[in-house]
């Protein structure tokens, strides 16, 4: 028989176990990353963008990313400062553009020569050992590098004809940094203004055209359809440029999420190094805006000569300068001995 007392304590543990409320499981908030690119959003498409979509579609919901263009949160030239405050959580973008104060800052973008096509960058940090030393000096300034890749040449489009060195004298030309440096060996004037300025500036009068990119991004931003001329001769074969993120950010990061957003990042170099290659053969065979012409070799071989004294010039600015240079020119001693298809004969 049942007890009273016995009752009320079944009855209580019962009713306490009637009325508790069901466990709630929280889903945790998303990582939120704001990105910048140095790109234009015509551009971005292709260079930046996939990457973003890359870990937006894969995360499960753990990570956002939010892409910025060029100069939509900060002008590119304070993109470094804006990402080692928090401004910014990640960039893509070379070293030069983005003013990063480390020796490193000219030899992003295009170094004059360093490239000859664009699986040289790729090949220059993991097997010259440039990513080591890129992972070091950012470290020093409070940054996380995560990996450097190629893209396009840098040839020049431009509203004047150029078939000789001298057509070059007095043509105002949108173009980075250190490749402006170079360039006014031979009379260029390099002009700075924001990225997406940069046709209304050849409409204008303010710009000759620009020494920024091969035919695909001409083609791609519509600089081909104000300017009438590509000279197939370059300064460059290949952009260099890195994605970099906030110190902190990185750190609280999961490691599956690192992984994720590192896996993201070689697909982006993939799908990349297909479409420019790709564009830069296709846009000059069928493209019908701009007329190609060609400064002869013979006479181009000078300003390759002016960047080998343009390197001896680079070289004796610092240590790290100096290590550089030398990997560059152990990297281009090889591939001018190997013959085509890594040189031109």
């Amino acid at each position: 028989m049942t007890t009273r007392r016995q009752f009320l304590t079944t009855a209580g543990i019962g009713g306490a176990a009637t009325l508790a409320a069901p466990a709630i499981v929280k889903a945790q908030a998303p990582i939120k990353w704001r990105f910048q690119t140095y790109a234009g959003a015509a551009l971005g498409e292709h260079v930046t963008k996939p990457m973003v979509d890359y870990v937006n579609n894969a995360a499960n919901g753990e990570m956002e990313i939010e892409l910025f263009y060029a100069d939509q949160i900060v002008p590119t030239g304070e993109l470094f400062q804006a990402l080692q405050r928090g401004t910014i959580d990640a960039v893509h973008s070379d070293d030069d553009s983005m003013a990063s104060p480390t020796p490193l800052r000219q030899f992003g973008g295009y170094f004059p020569f360093a490239t000859k096509h664009i699986l040289d960058v790729p090949v220059l940090f993991n097997q010259y050992g440039l990513a080591d030393i890129w992972s070091s000096e950012y470290e020093k300034v409070g940054v996380k590098w995560l990996s450097a890749a190629g893209q396009d040449p840098c040839n020049f489009n431009t509203k004047k004809e150029i078939k000789s060195l001298s057509d070059l004298e007095g043509l105002k030309l949108y173009s980075f940094p250190t490749a402006g440096r170079f360039l006014a060996k031979f009379g260029v004037v390099p002009v700075s203004i924001p990225y997406e300025d940069a046709e209304v500036a050849v409409q204008t009068g303010e710009l000759d055209g620009m020494a920024w990119s091969g035919i695909t991004e001409d083609y791609t931003v519509g600089w081909a359809d104000v300017t009438d001329y590509f000279l197939t001769n370059n300064i460059s074969g290949a952009w260099i440029g890195s994605w970099f993120v906030n110190e902190q950010k990185w750190a609280d990061l999961p490691e599956h999420l690192k992984q994720l957003v590192m896996a993201a990042t070689e697909a982006g170099h993939t799908y990349r190094n297909q479409w420019y290659w790709g564009g830069e053969a296709r846009l000059r065979a069928k493209g019908d805006k701009l007329e190609l012409r060609t400064v002869p070799a013979e006479e181009w071989a000078e300003v390759e000569n002016a960047a080998k004294d343009f390197w001896t010039e680079v070289a004796e600015e610092g240590e790290i300068h100096e290590k550089i240079v030398g990997i560059f020119r152990e990297y281009n001693s090889v591939i001018n001995q190997a013959g085509p298809p890594y040189t031109n004969g």
